[in-house]
Protein backbone atom coordinates (compact mmCIF):
# COMPACT_ATOMS: atom_id res chain seq x y z
CA UNK A 1 0.00 0.00 0.00
CA UNK A 2 1.04 3.77 -0.60
CA UNK A 3 1.57 6.29 2.25
CA UNK A 4 -1.19 6.15 5.31
CA UNK A 5 -1.97 2.49 4.05
CA UNK A 6 -3.76 4.10 1.19
CA UNK A 7 -4.16 1.47 -1.76
CA UNK A 8 -2.99 2.19 -4.95
CA UNK A 9 -5.38 1.24 -8.14
CA UNK A 10 -4.89 0.61 -11.57
CA UNK A 11 -7.68 0.93 -14.23
CA UNK A 12 -7.32 -1.33 -17.35
CA UNK A 13 -9.30 -1.59 -21.06
CA UNK A 14 -8.19 -2.31 -24.20
CA UNK A 15 -6.69 1.02 -25.51
CA UNK A 16 -6.88 2.94 -22.29
CA UNK A 17 -9.31 5.69 -24.01
CA UNK A 18 -12.67 5.55 -22.75
CA UNK A 19 -13.58 2.36 -19.55
CA UNK A 20 -10.35 2.94 -17.61
CA UNK A 21 -10.05 6.71 -18.31
CA UNK A 22 -13.79 7.34 -17.01
CA UNK A 23 -12.93 5.39 -13.75
CA UNK A 24 -9.25 6.92 -13.62
CA UNK A 25 -11.18 10.17 -13.78
CA UNK A 26 -13.66 9.39 -11.26
CA UNK A 27 -11.37 7.62 -8.68
CA UNK A 28 -8.91 10.63 -9.10
CA UNK A 29 -11.54 13.31 -8.11
CA UNK A 30 -12.59 11.09 -5.54
CA UNK A 31 -8.95 11.34 -3.91
CA UNK A 32 -7.93 7.81 -4.40
CA UNK A 33 -4.38 7.15 -5.79
CA UNK A 34 -5.22 5.76 -9.33
CA UNK A 35 -3.41 5.38 -12.54
CA UNK A 36 -4.68 3.64 -15.77
CA UNK A 37 -3.65 1.42 -18.98
CA UNK A 38 -4.61 -0.62 -21.70
CA UNK A 39 -3.72 -4.22 -22.83
CA UNK A 40 -3.83 -3.57 -26.39
CA UNK A 41 -0.64 -4.00 -29.27
CA UNK A 42 -1.76 -0.20 -30.25
CA UNK A 43 -4.87 2.69 -29.19
CA UNK A 44 -7.51 1.49 -31.65
CA UNK A 45 -10.44 4.27 -32.13
CA UNK A 46 -13.38 4.48 -35.03
CA UNK A 47 -12.35 5.15 -38.56
CA UNK A 48 -14.09 5.91 -41.80
CA UNK A 49 -15.52 2.35 -41.47
CA UNK A 50 -15.24 -0.81 -38.70
CA UNK A 51 -12.92 -2.58 -40.79
CA UNK A 52 -11.07 1.38 -40.71
CA UNK A 53 -9.98 2.31 -37.64
CA UNK A 54 -7.94 4.65 -36.19
CA UNK A 55 -4.51 3.48 -35.31
CA UNK A 56 -2.22 5.41 -33.05
CA UNK A 57 0.82 3.56 -30.71
CA UNK A 58 0.58 3.96 -26.92
CA UNK A 59 2.28 7.01 -25.66
CA UNK A 60 0.09 9.49 -28.63
CA UNK A 61 -0.74 12.14 -26.55
CA UNK A 62 -4.88 12.61 -25.89
CA UNK A 63 -4.11 15.81 -27.26
CA UNK A 64 -2.28 15.05 -30.80
CA UNK A 65 -4.96 12.32 -31.40
CA UNK A 66 -7.87 14.99 -30.76
CA UNK A 67 -6.31 16.89 -33.48
CA UNK A 68 -5.47 14.59 -36.07
CA UNK A 69 -9.29 13.34 -35.83
CA UNK A 70 -10.70 16.63 -36.70
CA UNK A 71 -7.54 17.32 -39.55
CA UNK A 72 -8.57 13.67 -40.97
CA UNK A 73 -12.28 14.86 -41.09
CA UNK A 74 -14.48 16.57 -38.63
CA UNK A 75 -17.30 13.89 -39.38
CA UNK A 76 -15.16 11.60 -37.76
CA UNK A 77 -14.78 13.33 -34.43
CA UNK A 78 -18.19 12.93 -34.00
CA UNK A 79 -18.56 8.50 -34.08
CA UNK A 80 -19.26 6.92 -31.37
CA UNK A 81 -17.06 4.12 -30.21
CA UNK A 82 -19.83 1.51 -31.43
CA UNK A 83 -18.42 1.89 -34.74
CA UNK A 84 -15.45 -0.13 -33.52
CA UNK A 85 -17.77 -2.42 -31.68
CA UNK A 86 -21.02 -2.91 -34.10
CA UNK A 87 -22.42 -4.96 -31.04
CA UNK A 88 -23.36 -2.13 -29.24
CA UNK A 89 -24.97 -0.37 -32.09
CA UNK A 90 -28.65 0.25 -30.85
CA UNK A 91 -29.42 3.49 -32.54
CA UNK A 92 -32.44 4.02 -35.17
CA UNK A 93 -31.61 6.21 -38.48
CA UNK A 94 -33.52 9.14 -37.68
CA UNK A 95 -31.60 10.03 -34.45
CA UNK A 96 -27.93 8.93 -35.65
CA UNK A 97 -26.68 12.52 -36.07
CA UNK A 98 -27.75 13.51 -32.57
CA UNK A 99 -27.19 10.64 -31.00
CA UNK A 100 -23.36 10.88 -32.92
CA UNK A 101 -23.06 14.46 -30.98
CA UNK A 102 -24.13 12.89 -27.53
CA UNK A 103 -22.02 9.94 -27.93
CA UNK A 104 -18.51 11.73 -29.59
CA UNK A 105 -15.13 10.91 -29.56
CA UNK A 106 -13.87 14.23 -28.81
CA UNK A 107 -15.50 15.16 -25.39
CA UNK A 108 -14.10 11.60 -24.53
CA UNK A 109 -10.53 13.13 -25.79
CA UNK A 110 -10.86 16.47 -24.09
CA UNK A 111 -11.59 14.34 -21.05
CA UNK A 112 -8.58 12.50 -21.42
CA UNK A 113 -6.30 15.33 -21.52
CA UNK A 114 -7.71 16.84 -18.14
CA UNK A 115 -6.41 13.57 -16.64
CA UNK A 116 -3.05 12.63 -18.15
CA UNK A 117 -1.27 13.24 -21.20
CA UNK A 118 -1.15 9.92 -23.23
CA UNK A 119 -2.51 6.37 -23.37
CA UNK A 120 -0.24 4.23 -21.36
CA UNK A 121 0.29 0.37 -21.63
CA UNK A 122 0.03 -2.13 -19.06
CA UNK A 123 2.77 -4.25 -20.11
CA UNK A 124 5.39 -1.78 -20.26
CA UNK A 125 4.29 -0.34 -16.75
CA UNK A 126 7.47 -1.89 -14.92
CA UNK A 127 8.50 1.15 -14.15
CA UNK A 128 5.56 2.79 -12.17
CA UNK A 129 5.43 1.00 -9.20
CA UNK A 130 3.65 -1.83 -7.80
CA UNK A 131 -0.69 -1.58 -7.15
CA UNK A 132 -2.32 -2.92 -4.68
CA UNK A 133 -5.87 -3.36 -6.94
CA UNK A 134 -6.28 -3.75 -10.42
CA UNK A 135 -9.57 -3.37 -12.02
CA UNK A 136 -10.29 -4.89 -15.59
CA UNK A 137 -13.45 -4.38 -17.82
CA UNK A 138 -13.43 -7.14 -19.75
CA UNK A 139 -12.48 -10.69 -19.48
CA UNK A 140 -9.99 -10.41 -22.31
CA UNK A 141 -7.91 -7.61 -20.57
CA UNK A 142 -8.46 -9.58 -17.63
CA UNK A 143 -6.44 -12.66 -18.53
CA UNK A 144 -4.05 -10.65 -20.77
CA UNK A 145 -2.98 -8.72 -17.13
CA UNK A 146 -2.42 -12.37 -15.46
CA UNK A 147 -0.58 -13.27 -18.48
CA UNK A 148 1.79 -10.10 -17.86
CA UNK A 149 2.07 -10.75 -14.40
CA UNK A 150 2.41 -14.24 -14.41
CA UNK A 151 5.56 -13.34 -16.86
CA UNK A 152 7.66 -11.07 -14.54
CA UNK A 153 9.63 -12.76 -12.08
CA UNK A 154 8.27 -11.87 -8.42
CA UNK A 155 11.05 -9.99 -6.84
CA UNK A 156 8.91 -8.04 -3.75
CA UNK A 157 6.35 -10.73 -2.94
CA UNK A 158 3.88 -8.06 -2.72
CA UNK A 159 0.19 -9.45 -3.51
CA UNK A 160 -2.09 -7.68 -5.82
CA UNK A 161 -5.68 -8.51 -5.96
CA UNK A 162 -6.79 -8.21 -9.85
CA UNK A 163 -10.29 -8.34 -10.34
CA UNK A 164 -12.74 -7.89 -13.20
CA UNK A 165 -15.99 -6.52 -13.98
CA UNK A 166 -17.27 -6.70 -17.51
CA UNK A 167 -18.43 -3.21 -18.74
CA UNK A 168 -19.26 -2.89 -22.66
CA UNK A 169 -17.29 -0.35 -24.16
CA UNK A 170 -19.52 2.71 -24.59
CA UNK A 171 -19.90 5.96 -22.94
CA UNK A 172 -23.24 5.55 -21.03
CA UNK A 173 -22.05 1.78 -19.62
CA UNK A 174 -18.18 3.22 -18.85
CA UNK A 175 -19.98 5.83 -17.07
CA UNK A 176 -21.98 3.70 -14.64
CA UNK A 177 -18.79 1.31 -14.65
CA UNK A 178 -17.18 3.59 -12.93
CA UNK A 179 -19.62 4.53 -10.32
CA UNK A 180 -19.43 1.09 -9.51
CA UNK A 181 -15.29 0.70 -9.82
CA UNK A 182 -15.24 3.46 -6.56
CA UNK A 183 -17.20 1.76 -4.80
CA UNK A 184 -15.70 -1.05 -5.25
CA UNK A 185 -11.83 0.72 -4.55
CA UNK A 186 -13.35 1.98 -1.43
CA UNK A 187 -14.99 -0.57 0.35
CA UNK A 188 -11.22 -2.18 -0.32
CA UNK A 189 -9.62 0.99 0.79
CA UNK A 190 -11.58 1.28 4.50
CA UNK A 191 -11.08 -2.79 5.02
CA UNK A 192 -8.97 -3.60 8.55
CA UNK A 193 -6.11 -6.29 8.74
CA UNK A 194 -5.66 -8.42 6.20
CA UNK A 195 -7.89 -8.39 3.11
CA UNK A 196 -7.21 -11.57 1.74
CA UNK A 197 -9.51 -12.82 4.63
CA UNK A 198 -12.40 -11.10 3.70
CA UNK A 199 -12.46 -11.04 -0.15
CA UNK A 200 -14.56 -13.98 -1.04
CA UNK A 201 -17.48 -12.31 1.62
CA UNK A 202 -17.00 -8.69 -0.09
CA UNK A 203 -17.09 -9.60 -3.74
CA UNK A 204 -20.44 -11.84 -3.31
CA UNK A 205 -22.26 -9.00 -1.39
CA UNK A 206 -20.73 -6.76 -4.14
CA UNK A 207 -22.26 -9.18 -6.98
CA UNK A 208 -25.45 -9.68 -5.10
CA UNK A 209 -25.92 -5.51 -4.31
CA UNK A 210 -25.40 -4.45 -8.42
CA UNK A 211 -26.38 -7.69 -9.94
CA UNK A 212 -22.52 -8.06 -11.83
CA UNK A 213 -20.36 -10.81 -11.89
CA UNK A 214 -16.80 -10.24 -10.99
CA UNK A 215 -13.96 -12.57 -11.02
CA UNK A 216 -10.97 -12.35 -9.34
CA UNK A 217 -7.15 -13.77 -8.49
CA UNK A 218 -4.33 -12.89 -6.84
CA UNK A 219 -0.67 -12.88 -8.34
CA UNK A 220 2.79 -11.35 -7.13
CA UNK A 221 5.08 -8.63 -8.01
Amino acid sequence: MGAEGKWRFAMVCSSNMNRSMEAHSLLGRAGLDVASYGTGTHVKLPGPSIHEPNVYDFGTPYGTIYDDLRRKDPDLSVLPLNAVFPLFYSVSASSVGSWYKRNGLLPMLKRNTSVKLAPQRWQDNAGDGVFDMVLTFEERVFDLVNEDMNNREPRLMKSVLIINMDVKDNHEEAGVGAKLALELCQKLQVVDGDWEEIIDDLMIAFEKQHKRKLAYNISFY
